[in-house]
């Protein structure tokens, strides 16, 4: 009779313990793993930042909401430290060992160029944040199968400029940009799109991302004597450039790339900002905006929720996260676990009303956005203000 109990208790914790397991099992599949790169600190921090805190927000609404169709967000973010290995190696492990369904990030051109072959190997969805077009459209005609991209490409975002710069009479300029991938980029396609516009550059030249001091190569811009600074490049190198042309009384108006789209611009570069024009996405200005705008709406209810969760104003860059986060959230709930039919209804998005504008993508383009998804900005008193009706 002991015997036979012993037996019977011993089949029960049996049980038990495989019932266990399977709940163990099916916890896991009752959640979705999403991998994230930002640049949340180094050199490109001020966009990588905002990145990450807007994602880590969006996670926390959603997962409040009960998740993705009933399945919790798990989200796994690296900071890649604005280092292009460290970026590799964050998408090597998110791949690997953490195993996600779809990855979102890349702060900037050069990481983003750097991820995608070992993404693209894996068969893992990704959207990319950073703005060179070759992330999507690679100079020697290869095809980019699961990678998207959320902001403008620089192809946008120079015949933007060039249309500015035409309008105002400014067709004899001098052209600086960083001397990286993000600056390279925006130089071929300046080269590109300058003459169809009636542009040409007087001097040409490049700055590091490292740069603290620009004066030698600014006196040579100078004798130039150019009717408007083109500068090329990101928040903290760019603020050194553009401060050191006042140091040096140059006149000339400065005419600035979309990555400069933070306040921390204004901070670094001080006075020496105002005045600054440059093409950006509606985010920085979004109460600036006519109520007939169809992404009024949608911007300020961000902007509203992004100061309140962190105390300061929401960036473009935020704003690229922001879309690229939803785009992905809507591919989840079209596409489920299959990460082919997430990349599908990835290409096949239409009409998404996001930050950075509205979004339709196809086969041949996987950001999907236009010129009309820019406005001109300018800098005064130390605040944006649209340049633009």
């Amino acid at each position: 009779m002991k015997k036979g109990m012993s037996l019977l208790m011993a089949a029960l914790l049996l049980i038990f313990l495989a019932a266990c397991g399977k709940t163990a099992t099916s916890g896991g599949e009752d959640e979705i793993k999403i991998g994230a790169i930002f640049s949340a600190s180094g050199g490109a921090a001020p966009l990588g930042k905002p990145e990450m805190e807007t994602v880590k927000m969006l996670v926390e609404q959603w997962n409040k909401q009960g998740g993705i169709d009933g399945k919790k967000i798990k989200l796994i973010a690296y900071d890649d430290k604005s280092n292009q290995n460290e970026a590799v190696l964050s998408t090597k492990k998110l791949i690997e060992q953490d195993k996600v369904t779809a990855i979102i990030g890349g702060t900037i051109s050069g990481n983003s160029l750097a991820m995608i072959p070992l993404i693209e190997k894996a068969g893992i969805p990704y959207i990319s944040l950073a703005a060179s077009k070759q992330i999507v459209n690679p100079s020697d005609g290869s095809s980019r199968h699961w990678t998207f991209k959320t902001a403008q490409g620089d192809n946008i975002v120079i015949q933007k400029l060039l249309g500015f710069l035409k309008e105002k009479g400014w067709t004899n300029v001098a052209w600086l940009n960083v001397a990286n991938a993000y600056g390279t980029s925006g130089h071929e396609e300046f080269v590109h799109y300058a003459p169809e516009y009636g542009v040409k550059a007087v001097i040409e030249e490049e700055f590091e991302a490292t740069v603290d001091d620009a004066k030698a190569m600014l006196t040579k811009v100078k004798k130039a004597n150019p009717q408007a600074i083109i500068v090329w490049g990101t928040a903290q190198e760019s603020a050194v450039v553009t401060k050191n042309i006042r140091q040096l009384g140059i006149e000339a108006p400065i005419v600035e790339s979309h990555g400069i789209g933070t306040k921390s611009f204004i901070d670094l570069a001080g006075e020496a900002a105002n005045g600054v024009w440059f093409p950006a996405g509606r985010i920085l200005v979004a109460d600036q905006l006519p109520d007939s705008d169809p992404q009024k709406e949608t911007l300020l209810k961000y902007k509203e929720q992004f100061e309140k969760a962190y105390g300061y104003a929401p960036t473009t860059f935020g704003g690229h996260a922001w879309d690229a986060f939803h785009l992905l959230v809507n591919a989840i709930k079209e596409g489920g676990a299959d990460q082919e039919k997430i990349r599908s209804a990835l290409e096949n998005t239409r009409k998404f009303i996001g930050i950075s504008g509205v979004f339709h993508m196809s086969k041949d383009d996987h950001t999907g956005l236009d010129a009309d998804s820019l406005v001109m900005v300018q800098i005064q008193d130390g605040k944006f203000v649209l340049a633009e009706q």
